[in-house]
């Protein structure tokens, strides 16, 4: 579709289609070992790290330095005018700002965050905030494929939600009655992300409950990654602990339950940590399945969670 029906020259979208290939390669790489070398380890979690800061270092930069990813601006004592439609008072010109969401006067320069570290801070303070960004999402999505429907459906969600962000953004009428930050030349990103949700849809025809086919690595990471890659060229990549809040409890949940098993295991030994687990498994849907719910109704469940948390996400667009 993104061949069909965007400008395939256009920066944002030649981001996208790197970090859906550069991610399904790493992801590839990872079912190739544990599915044809019968190695249940799969790719070593460093060389999955490596990946995703690769991609990170590309994003950030390309994001940073690229001659067409601007921002418009209003200005006052602006003297510029379009020479179509003959409107003055803007500039379209590089910036660090982001959307802090549920603020009034909502814009973050990451430029101020990172003024300490000199005149190259502004760079890698945003380089380092794209490769955190994608690996936590990329890791997120990972986690979250461990039953029937789950991942593909919550990405669905989330990528409807990040379509209205990319239409409204890239709409200089919307953008302006919204109050929001008119992103030039990233009106494309609708188109990408109606592909991206079509393959999440038709993939959820047969990956529901039971499965006929199955995500894997090379689907989940990079679906995390183009999640990841869409909310920072909307910059809204601080809406990403609401809106990909299912992909957050999920990491959080692994997190705590080695957190808590370590801790108990220096505390009491092995034995009570083993029998005294914070969860009876994770990530958190497996709790579930422990706890005697059905695959299909965790599933629905959390689909109704990432619903609610998308309307929540769209509803910043006002709540200002």
């Amino acid at each position: 579709m993104d061949f069909l029906f965007a400008k395939i020259d256009n920066v944002y979208i030649i981001l996208l289609l790197i970090t859906t290939l550069w991610m399904g390669m790493v992801g590839f790489l990872d079912d190739y070992i544990k599915v044809f070398k019968k190695n249940k380890e799969g790719l070593h979690g460093k060389f999955k790290i490596v990946g995703q800061i690769g991609l990170g270092l590309i994003v950030g930069l390309t994001l940073f330095y690229h001659e067409d990813v601007l921002v418009r601006e209003y200005l006052t004592g602006i003297t510029y005018c379009d020479p179509l439609t003959g409107e003055g008072g803007f500039v379209d010109m590089k910036s660090l700002t982001t959307t802090i969401p549920f603020f009034k006067n909502n814009e973050l320069d990451y430029s101020s965050i990172f003024s300490f570290m000199g005149e190259n801070g502004y760079m890698i303070g945003y380089v380092f905030v794209a490769i955190f960004i994608i690996t936590a999402v990329s890791n997120g999505a990972n986690i979250t494929d461990g039953i029937d429907g789950l991942a593909a459906g919550i990405s669905a969600i989330i990528g409807v939600t990040l379509a209205i962000f990319a239409y409204v953004s890239g709409n200089k009428i919307f953008a302006d009655y919204l109050n929001i930050m008119y992103l030039p030349n990233s009106g494309e990103l609708v188109v990408f992300c109606a592909a991206f949700i079509g393959a999440c849809v038709g993939f959820l025809w047969y990956n529901s409950f039971p499965a006929q086919v199955f995500m894997g690595d090379t689907g989940s990471l990079a679906i995390g990654g183009i999640i990841a890659v869409l909310a920072l060229a909307l910059r809204k990549e601080l809406l990403i602990p609401v809106l990909c809040g299912v992909f957050l409890i999920e990491n959080l949940s692994v997190m705590l339950q080695v957190g808590y098993f370590k801790y108990q295991k220096k505390k009491r030994g092995i034995e009570y940590a083993r029998e005294n687990r914070l969860f009876k498994m994770s990530p958190l849907h497996h709790h579930y399945q422990k706890s005697g719910f059905h695959e299909a109704k965790i599933v629905s469940r959390f689909w109704i969670v990432g619903i609610m948390l998308a309307i929540l996400t769209l509803s910043t667009l006002k709540m200002q």
